[in-house]
């Protein structure tokens, strides 16, 4: 039986490899954009424009340059239905309603704007800090329940709180990735960070929890059925036996969001995308971070926070 535990430095590398190099993403892209992500327009505010055209030669280019020759360079251009149908969406920070005035009557003469048909919406940045705030505090309450409910449910197993402790680091370390990932599409394909991307996070860490706990859950169920042997093959056991678990319920989701990048709308793909990922490193941190990381923290070898002296000699489960 190949002993995952055993190479948990390794795994170790790995994750501070992923998240090291998001971190140094994030940072440039700060440096260079003033920001870490690209923000949509659910945090900087802006304006939604969607336009149907009466005549045709409306094209993506000549679009973008009557917002380009209106100061307006960073925009969403993306066409909706058919082409016959002339119908486009517009999204961006389009300032004062002066130079909306001056855009609208620029299109109107590009392929006439059908009146009609017209609709425009202005999303105040205030919207995004608030979901923002929530989506924090939301993830922040999880943590904390999720560590109480496992001290409880895990209660009959020494130090019950390591268990939570490593299943929130393992949730942490996911949403890492995700955002350092966001922050790279940001810089080289313009993926915005708008709601969907918070809707992204917080399902990732529901999916992340979920794994660790199934794995924690299986280890304490073994304990007491192998007394005697080595914590680290108790553990390595618990693994193998639950991975087809996990891994048979994330390839189903796998499936369907790979059916969706390549047949779906462009407008959800980078949600697809960012979700897909996030799940992948969750599935990865569950069997490879959370549980490594318990197995280190009973054998004393994280700086700083003691290990138990009946897994560092590998004697019977019962503390000395």
């Amino acid at each position: 039986m190949f002993n995952i535990v055993e190479r948990r430095r390794l795994f170790f590398l790995i994750s501070g490899f992923l998240i090291g190099s998001g971190l140094l993403i994030m940072i440039y892209s700060t440096i260079t954009t003033n920001a870490p992500f690209l923000l949509g327009i659910d945090f900087v505010g802006g304006s939604i424009y969607q336009i149907s055209f009466n005549e045709d030669g409306a094209t993506e280019a000549n679009i973008r340059e009557v917002f380009a020759n209106n100061g307006e360079d960073n925009v969403q251009i993306q066409r909706l239905g058919e082409e016959s149908d002339n119908r486009w969406s517009i999204r961006g920070n389009f300032g004062e309603q002066g130079t909306s005035d001056q855009i609208l009557a620029d299109l109107d003469a590009l392929a006439s704007v059908d009146e009609d048909r017209l609709l425009t919406e202005r999303v105040s940045p205030t919207v995004g800090q608030e979901v923002t705030q929530a989506a924090f505090v939301a993830v922040i309450v999880a943590a904390i329940v999720i560590t109480g409910f496992i001290v409880i449910a895990f209660r009959q197993v020494p130090k019950a709180l390591r268990y939570g402790i490593c299943a929130i680091a393992a949730m942490v370390h996911d949403v890492l990735v995700v955002m350092g990932v966001m922050s790279l599409m940001g810089l080289f394909l313009g993926w915005e960070v708008d709601t969907l991307f918070l809707t992204a996070i917080l399902t990732v860490v529901g999916f992340s929890v979920q794994d660790s706990i199934v794995l924690f859950d299986r280890i304490r169920e073994n304990i007491p059925k192998h007394i005697g042997e080595p914590y680290e093959t108790i553990v390595n056991r618990s693994i193998w036996e639950t991975i087809h678990r996990s891994l048979a319920t994330q390839l189903n989701a796998f499936f369907i969001m790979v059916a969706i990048l390549l047949f779906g709308g462009e407008t959800i793909k980078p949600f697809i995308a960012i979700l897909f990922i996030g799940l992948l490193s969750g599935t990865y941190s569950s069997i490879f971070t959370a549980v490594p990381l318990l197995v280190a923290w009973e054998k004393g070898e994280i700086p700083f926070l003691q290990g138990d002296s009946y897994v560092q000699t590998d004697a019977k489960l019962v503390e000395a």
